[in-house]
């Protein structure tokens, strides 16, 4: 069984720029994802998908592979990261390379550990599902929620929930953005992950940051070094 992880990582990030490859706590901030990766051991590949030189750069200087630089229609802001892994399959199949199982590993992920890496990895060949990717635990009932309508007033999604004990509401989660394992043939032939054949590993709040905005970016510094201090 061999597995690869892919890490994709174009060029032209907008809100904040050069972000993948921008200065987080010493280093790049891709260089946490590749040394994750590199340091789990369960993985057979690194590899690093991109269209930007300087990142490729990087890359390599981290000890990631980059065995083909990534097409400039795949590098906009339109295209999902499931067409970014899709297309890397099939290049390195094309060289010979094929794999049973792949992670998409974001390079915007420095809070994670080789740890959670291999546990996750390991609930993935358990539980034998097409997908299993990092999910959190909203901190607030979803079903509570509301929306501000066109005149700027509250409307709840369902006001029949506003009495209801938080106890006694489903819990809701979402996706964490950090990492996605599948197998090869679920990444070719699925268009959607989040249905019953994608199971979850759970990650605690303190490892869950989405970074696109500065604000974002030092946030998640803030968290890594809470996070440090304690390991």
């Amino acid at each position: 069984m061999k597995t690869l992880c892919i890490i994709p990582a174009r060029g032209g990030s907008k809100r904040i720029k050069n972000k993948n490859i921008i200065d987080f706590c010493g280093k790049p901030l891709i260089a946490y994802s590749i040394e994750n990766a590199l340091n789990a051991n369960i993985f057979d590949d690194v590899i690093v998908s991109s269209d930007d030189e300087a990142i490729i750069k990087v890359a390599l200087d981290f000890g990631a592979k980059v065995p083909f630089v990534r097409d400039q229609s795949l590098s906009d802001d339109y295209v999902s990261s499931d067409d970014v892994i899709k297309d890397a399959i099939k290049i390195l199949a094309k060289m010979g390379k094929s794999y049973d199982n792949i992670c998409c590993l974001y390079a915007t992920a420095p809070l994670l550990s080789p740890e959670i890496l291999k546990q996750a990895f390991d609930s993935f060949l358990k539980n034998k599902s097409k997908f299993l990717f990092a999910a959190a635990e909203f901190s607030y009932p979803i079903q509570r929620a509301f929306y501000l309508n066109a005149q700027n007033g509250v409307q709840m999604f369902d006001e029949s929930k506003y009495s209801t004990r938080s106890q006694d509401l489903i819990r809701a989660y979402h996706d964490a953005g950090v990492f996605y394992f599948g197998t090869s043939k679920a990444w070719l032939e699925e268009d959607f992950m989040f249905k019953p054949h994608s199971s979850v590993f759970l990650l605690e709040k303190n490892l869950v940051c989405d970074i696109d905005t500065l604000e974002d970016l030092e946030f998640a510094k803030k968290l890594f070094l809470i996070n440090q201090q304690k390991s």
